[in-house]
């Protein structure tokens, strides 16, 4: 059971954190963009997203969007998902733009001058540098959406923390797996927070 708990939630981080990048990325862009609307349509989707609980959205893409879009036909899994690679990608979008402004803007200028368009100096010029200020906030990142999987439970997919609450409800042993299932978390997480 902790064996398939910690695969589910390796899977569900992964597609969290990568679709959350991505996302984050035309976020990002979107929020450095020229026009007015755009940028504040964004700063609402950012605001909105950091500033409810993440519970909430589980919530909110669990019961509500699958009732409102039964086209799609989702698995529970996947609603779960996409609704920690939305929460991921207001934190990666901001992350990101951060980390683009905090190159000095003479790169940008030397860019154009060069004759470089502004989305050629932005990939091979801006972009490049700007990676290295990212990545280090990208690995917190995955860490935090690691342990907010554990939220995931709620809905029994299968999970570490699902896989716990399986063991507790079989065995009457809180303590014990709790233990396990905490530790399990600490060998992953210590080792990507080091690296």
């Amino acid at each position: 059971f902790l064996f398939e708990g910690v695969k589910n939630t390796l899977i569900l981080t992964v597609i969290a954190v990568v679709l959350g990048v991505l996302l984050g990325t035309l976020v990002a862009m979107a929020k450095m963009s020229k026009s007015k609307l755009v940028r504040f349509l964004i700063s609402i989707y950012i605001e909105i997203i950091r500033g409810t609980p993440i519970l909430l959205q589980l919530y909110i893409f669990y019961f509500v969007l699958p009732e409102l879009m039964p086209f799609l036909n989702l698995s529970s899994f996947m609603w779960v998902a996409i609704a920690l690679c939305i929460n991921s990608s207001a934190y990666v979008s901001e992350v990101i733009r951060s980390g683009i402004q905090a190159v000095d803007k003479g790169q940008m200028e030397a860019a154009r001058c060069l004759g470089l368009s502004e989305r050629q100096a932005m990939t091979k010029i801006i972009l490049p540098q700007a990676v290295r200020n990212i990545l280090p906030a990208l690995g917190n990142e995955f860490i935090m959406m690691l342990k907010e999987t554990s939220l995931a439970s709620t809905f029994f997919l299968g999970d570490l923390m699902t896989t716990y609450a399986i063991i507790k409800g079989a065995t009457y042993l809180t303590l014990e797996p709790m233990t396990i299932v905490a530790i399990i978390y600490l060998c992953i997480t210590f080792p990507l927070s080091k690296l």
